[in-house]
């Protein structure tokens, strides 16, 4: 009769041997969370202290604020919009906030602040550029910077404009939530604004129809244009009232002073009251006889 040899279970050893796989494997996970753990709270406190550490440190408290491109805004004004007139520490000043706080005083048209270490603020200011005043029916007077754009209310007190041409029959547009002035009109104002060398104009009417109508000195016997009653003209300077229309401006003020030499040269006796240029093919010219009082109309 043959004996039955007993064989190893092999099932068991293998499932002993992989219980100890296991648990080796689990011990070795939790160590190196417990590290994570460990290590990502030393950092947060290491940042922590540094943090505290670089804002109560004097050595990046604010020491010098320099400031470029003032002119109308002065420097009391930037350092008080910002909360610069009591500063602290570099790192506690935002650049942005700063930047919006700047660009919304009227004046400011642009503005970048930067943080120098250790302890300089920089600010770069440009401010707007004024073109014009701007007078709307029922509405306070506008000035309109160099682009057009208007930007503040005109304060006579306080703004110093007087040199500023004075501009009407415009009316303002709203456009993506923003009031500004646009069309044809409005780019014939801005084109005549743009035009050097016939002197300052002093008013400017537009119409939607008919265009624009300038006002310019009457400087007999100088005809440059270049001259007003505050630089030395003659106290009998007048105004003399110009339609222009909406186009070619520089051609039709070429025209006027050909026409100003010419009356003073052929008719020293007349003076010119008006003159119609809408159009350079068909020229009017109003006169009048200075020493009858009365006016003619001639082409």
């Amino acid at each position: 009769m043959a004996t039955k040899k007993n064989t190893q279970n092999r099932y068991k050893v293998q499932g002993k041997k992989s219980w100890k796989l296991k648990t080796f494997f689990s011990g070795k996970a939790l160590g190196g969370k417990l590290f994570l753990v460990l290590f990502v709270g030393a950092m947060s406190l290491g940042c922590i202290y540094t943090h505290d550490a670089v804002l109560q440190s004097p050595l990046f408290d604010v020491k010098t604020i320099m400031i470029d491109g003032l002119d109308r805004v002065t420097r009391d004004e930037v350092l008080a919009r910002t909360g610069l007139d009591n500063p602290g520490n570099i790192f506690e000043m935002q650049p942005e906030k700063l930047e919006k706080e700047l660009k919304a005083h009227p004046w400011i048209r642009m503005a970048t602040v930067q943080r120098k270490l250790f302890s300089t603020i920089s600010i770069k200011i440009e401010e707007q550029e004024p073109l014009a005043i701007v007078t709307i029916e029922n509405l306070a007077d506008i000035v309109i910077n160099a682009q057009g754009a208007p930007f503040k209310e005109y304060e006579p007190a306080k703004d110093n404009l007087k040199a500023l041409p004075v501009i009407s029959g415009m009316d303002l547009s709203l456009s993506d939530n923003t009031y500004l002035f646009e069309g044809d009109l409005f780019n014939a104002v801005m084109e005549i604004l743009k035009v050097r060398g016939f002197g300052k104009v002093q008013t400017i009417l537009g119409d939607e129809n008919t265009g624009i109508l300038i006002n310019i000195l009457n400087t007999y016997p100088d005809t440059s244009f270049t001259k007003n009653a505050e630089e030395g003209g003659s106290e009998n300077n007048t105004l003399i009232p110009v339609k222009l229309g909406f186009d070619k401006f520089e051609k039709k003020l070429a025209r006027v002073r050909q026409i100003q030499r010419y009356m003073e040269a052929s008719y020293p006796d007349k003076t010119i009251s008006a003159i119609d240029l809408f159009s350079l093919e068909k020229v009017f010219v109003t006169t009048e006889d200075a020493a009858q009082h009365t006016i003619a109309k001639g082409v």
